[in-house]
């Protein structure tokens, strides 16, 4: 399909992914039997150490990297039939996940020989975990408005400010921090913006958490002060952050999890309701399922375009709009399902 310059060519898979997709299912039925991980409402944003590690020893993560970084030289169709059938099945994946979808594509990208010698082996172990640092207060994640300073100083960077939502660092060994190197310039508002290596363990960084109405602790408060970072922690160009995150938001918005974050609710409404729903109940789930196929296949077509070298940034921002309203038309539907269900069943 094409309209201009957007295009969303159908996408037929090769005979061999389907091996592929045959392993890995037996190696999750293999999981879910001996007590590896269960399935539950939380899906595959679990954070399992010790299932990322049994993932990176399949050679699942970092699959489509050089093979001298640990990567296994895949394409990028075997590694998004591999990451569709652990989503869908809701494994663990959400330790390595961030670090395999976007920080080692960008290293390969943009990095240096020592940051990819340094990080992508270990991440493709499943040993190396990413957060992002980019959301900030009253600026949510509008790069463009970010305050933490990044101050030249003799052999690195002092980094000042704080950043809020930061999923699971208080568990991730490093971020992928974007900091303001350079004033904002109303004719380039995302100009100075720069992308940072950082330990988090260095001095001067604090983690405070960030708890959810179920007093779950997912998100964080990262404050930094004075914290030093060496120059040859900086990642692409000094100030070419907003470009370099261009090509890598076209990973993160076009993977199967933009279509597969309520698959689980949608398979335990289908068993709810049985093979026979009524007719109104019918037609609003068969809409759904549409839904879901339609998203599937855009979502296959932007990966063989990823594998065809293409940036495909309009396409993906383009899936994960209606994978967020598919995300959450999923379980609205279920609960008018199951509100319909107690009306029927009140005296």
């Amino acid at each position: 399909m094409e309209l201009g310059s957007f295009s969303l060519d159908g996408l037929a898979l090769p005979a061999h992914l389907e091996e592929v997709r045959a392993e890995v299912r037996a190696f999750l039925a293999a999981e879910r039997s001996s007590g590896g991980y269960r399935r539950d409402a939380a899906g595959w944003d679990r954070y399992d150490e010790a299932f990322s590690r049994k993932v990176g020893a399949r050679g699942w993560i970092g699959m489509t990297w050089p093979k001298r970084y640990g990567g296994r030289e895949a394409s990028a169709l075997e590694r998004y039939v591999v990451s569709e059938e652990l989503i869908a099945a809701g494994a663990p994946v959400r330790a390595h996940w961030l670090a395999d979808r976007q920080f080692g594509p960008l290293l390969l990208n943009v990095g240096t020989e020592a940051q990819k010698r340094t990080y992508l082996p270990r991440i493709a172990a499943g040993e190396c975990y990413v957060c992002v640092g980019m959301s900030e207060p009253d600026s949510g994640s509008d790069l463009a408005s970010i305050r933490t300073r990044a101050d030249k100083v003799e052999g690195g960077w002092r980094i000042n400010g704080r950043k809020v939502w930061t999923s699971y660092a208080h568990r991730a060994h490093v971020m992928n921090l974007f900091a303001r190197t350079a004033p904002r310039s109303e004719e380039n508002r995302h100009a100075g913006v720069t992308q940072f290596i950082v330990d988090l363990k260095s001095p001067g960084i604090a983690i405070r958490p960030i708890y959810n109405l179920a007093s779950e602790h997912d998100f964080n408060e990262v404050v930094f002060d004075d914290v030093f970072i060496p120059d040859g922690n900086v990642i692409g160009s000094v100030g070419g952050g907003w470009s370099q995150i261009s090509a890598e938001l076209a990973h993160e918005r076009s993977g199967p999890e933009r279509y597969l974050n309520a698959y689980g609710c949608l398979v335990h409404l289908l068993d709810r309701v049985g093979a026979a729903p009524g007719e109104r109940d019918a037609e609003k789930i068969g809409r759904l399922v549409a839904h879901l196929w339609t998203l599937r296949q855009m979502s296959f077509a932007i990966a063989g375009m990823l594998e065809r070298g293409r940036v495909p940034a309009v396409e993906a921002a383009l899936v994960k709009d209606l994978g967020n309203h598919f995300d959450q038309a999923v379980p609205a539907l279920a609960r008018e399902i199951m509100s319909e269900d107690k009306r029927a069943l009140a005296p």
